[in-house]
């Protein structure tokens, strides 16, 4: 019998009663044929890779992390309470030393849903990597976790929920955002000013491939990652790097994508992107399982692979190491870049303009953040969508010093609710959810 150098657990969610359209290449169809796989291949059948069934998260695992515009029930369906639920559930088996890694093979995926949600944005509508870090964080007492974000598309929504969470690294891989949705990601885009440095992200031209993105992985993301000595490392597997995906420009492959794990050793992956239904996600999510357990995956091919026919361009070649040596030459600047953005402030605002594309939405925010030198800092945002609710959210961090804490309270407390339809509080600190709205006509 095979056995599995590291017991590793998997999830699968395919989502049946949840679609955009019944062709939009966000569907069931994308967990389907790799089930079939893995039930074809006897993965299943290996000793130490273990399949487990997901739970749901609850309300408060939810609003840990999202103020949802006008409610959580608006924004979420079942399939979304089972999909976080899945993630969560792998965590726990990997927390709770059950397995050594984990997998969670489930949609809808999650990683444009930003901190403020009133609706759908890239396919996602709440971050189910965010839901699940913040349960283990709550109910295992983990710190300092390190996110890697392998999707085609710059992880936008993880980055603003971890943007002020100096204890949260957050590093995202993907097509320069100046060619693919978001567009965003780029080098000066390094989190808030108390937590310059923590986000990093590392925007890639389109054709990189193998050597590239391997390149990236082990010259940049591991030395950052040892510096940085995570708790836990958890991988944001989008898979849509691949070269036969129908909405990017990469070349990656099956055997990049496990030769990515194998380097990464991620604790716990959960799937994002990925729509090259037939031709990629099978294989590429079988590399990964087989990475994650630590057995050989040289046999494992797509049928149309062709080396050549994929091979980076030395152009190529030389934007990725020239990319690679600027966020390095960032992060080793990170203390002194955070000190030049605070400042003298006490108060550093930013707005934005946000489109849901999936759902047709425009939502401004006006935040608010305390510049601070012991935690992540008071959050306000004042946000508004057209035809939607307008909001005061008011978050307290998980590690709030007093004057963070006294700060956070009195913008709850002081608010006018008559400027807005609800002011939300998210006190981390007590891990509570306040509320207060105007009183009914």
């Amino acid at each position: 019998m095979l056995r599995a150098k590291n017991k590793i657990g998997l999830v699968f969610f395919p989502a049946f009663d949840w679609a955009i359209s019944p062709t939009h290449p966000e569907r069931e169809e994308r967990l389907l044929y790799t089930q079939d796989q893995v039930f074809e291949e006897g993965i299943l059948d290996i000793d130490g890779i273990v399949e487990y069934k997901p739970d749901l998260v609850t309300k408060k695992d939810v609003q840990r992390v999202h103020f949802c515009v006008p409610d959580l029930w608006a924004v979420m369906t079942e399939s979304h309470f089972i999909s976080a639920g899945g993630a969560k559930t792998i965590a726990m088996a990997v927390m709770d030393k059950q397995v050594e890694r984990g997998f969670a093979l489930v949609r809808p995926p999650g990683h444009h849903a930003n901190r403020v949600v009133h609706g759908a944005r890239g396919f996602c509508n709440v971050n189910i990597e965010a839901i699940m870090i913040e349960y283990i964080r709550k109910a295992y007492g983990v710190n300092r976790v390190a996110i890697v974000d392998t999707d085609c598309h710059h992880g936008d929504g993880t980055q603003d929920i971890y943007w002020h969470d100096p204890d949260t690294l957050f590093i995202s891989l993907h097509q320069d955002g100046r060619t693919l949705y978001p567009g965003s990601g780029f080098l000066n885009e390094m989190g808030g000013p108390n937590a310059v440095g923590a986000t990093i992200n590392i925007p890639l031209p389109p054709n990189t491939a193998e050597e590239g993105i391997l390149h990236v992985v082990r010259e940049t993301v591991l030395p950052i990652l040892e510096e940085f000595q995570p708790e836990i490392v958890v991988n944001s597997a989008g898979q849509d790097n691949h070269y036969s995906d129908p909405i990017t420009n990469m070349n990656f492959s099956a055997q990049g994508y496990a030769e990515l794990t194998r380097m990464l050793k991620p604790d716990i992956a959960v799937l994002e992107g990925g729509y090259a239904i037939e031709g990629a996600l099978p294989y590429v999510n079988a590399g990964i399982i087989l990475a994650m357990a630590g057995m050989d995956f040289s046999h494992l091919k797509e049928p149309d692979y062709n080396p050549a026919r994929v091979r980076q361009t030395p152009e190529v070649t030389r934007w990725v190491e020239k990319t690679c040596d600027k966020v390095l030459e960032n992060w080793q600047q990170r203390r002194y870049l955070g000190e030049m953005y605070r400042a003298d402030y006490t108060f550093i605002e930013r707005e934005r303009n946000i489109y849901y594309d999936t759902d047709n939405i425009h939502e401004h925010q006006k935040e608010t953040v305390r510049v601070c030198d012991n935690c992540g800092g008071a959050l306000r945002i004042d946000s508004a969508a057209r035809g939607k609710k307008h909001v005061l959210a008011v978050h307290i961090p998980r590690n709030a010093c007093a004057a963070c804490q006294s700060q956070g309270r009195d913008w709850y407390e002081e608010a006018d609710v008559s400027a807005h339809d609800k002011v939300l509080l998210q006190d981390r600190a007590r891990d509570m959810i306040e509320e207060k709205s105007q009183t009914p006509k």
